[in-house]
């Protein structure tokens, strides 16, 4: 039987992507992942993320999708952020094609969340959806190290091209926000690797009295 694990990093930020990453492996193998310790990467350094990242590449196969800020901005045009999230896993378990996959729940309900991802799926699987499964499961936490290596890497090569620090990406990083509001006054609108979609991102167009994204 080959099962898989996939997490997300990137769901809440202003800035950046999202990044959906599925790990897979047969049953019979798990052990290989056990054996790395894995733990879910929040609570790991970014060093030991990237490290674990490579042990994880070479014992199991994966697929990493990556959702950008625009196409996140356009999506929510037509449906909510737990469906965008629905139709991300569902591309993921259609590259992969497990028998049975563990997912970290986007959804305050995590039945609903399973049941929805299987239905967008198109296929009979057994989904075990709960919350905190990246802290549950090490074919998970597996899933939540690729996903987070791959978005702070996106941040990283974000900060290179325009040289500047951007933080986190998170509404609640003083950094971010020192970020957006010296671009919209230097620029006069956002980038579009910014959710322009966001209150947050709004909010500091309505107080530089913009209203656009810029073509960057």
């Amino acid at each position: 039987m080959k099962i898989a694990g996939i997490d997300e990093a990137g769901k809440g930020p202003v800035v950046g992507p999202m990044i959906i990453a599925g790990v897979m492996i047969p049953e019979t193998r798990v052990t290989l992942l056990e054996q790395l310790s894995l733990r879910d990467s929040k609570a790991l350094s970014p060093k030991r993320r990237e490290f674990l990242a490579g042990g994880i590449k070479k014992v199991a196969k994966y697929h990493i999708l990556e959702v950008s800020a625009r196409q996140i901005d356009a999506l929510r045009e037509r449906m909510t952020m737990n469906e965008i999230m629905v139709v991300s896993y569902a591309k993921v378990l259609k590259e992969l094609k497990p028998d049975r996959v563990f997912v970290d729940a986007a959804d305050v309900d995590p039945r609903r969340f399973a049941q929805n991802v299987r239905k967008k799926y198109g296929a009979s699987i057994d989904i075990i959806s709960e919350h905190n499964a990246d802290v549950k499961y090490p074919i998970v936490s597996a899933a939540s190290i690729l996903a987070k290596v791959r978005r702070d890497a996106a941040m990283r090569d974000l900060e290179k091209r325009i040289g500047q620090e951007m933080g986190s990406g998170y509404p609640s990083d003083p950094r971010t926000m020192h970020f957006l509001e010296n671009w919209v006054q230097k620029h006069g609108s956002l980038p579009i690797f910014v959710r322009h979609s966001w209150k947050t991102a709004q909010a500091v167009l309505k107080k530089h009295g913009q209203s656009s994204l810029s073509k960057f």
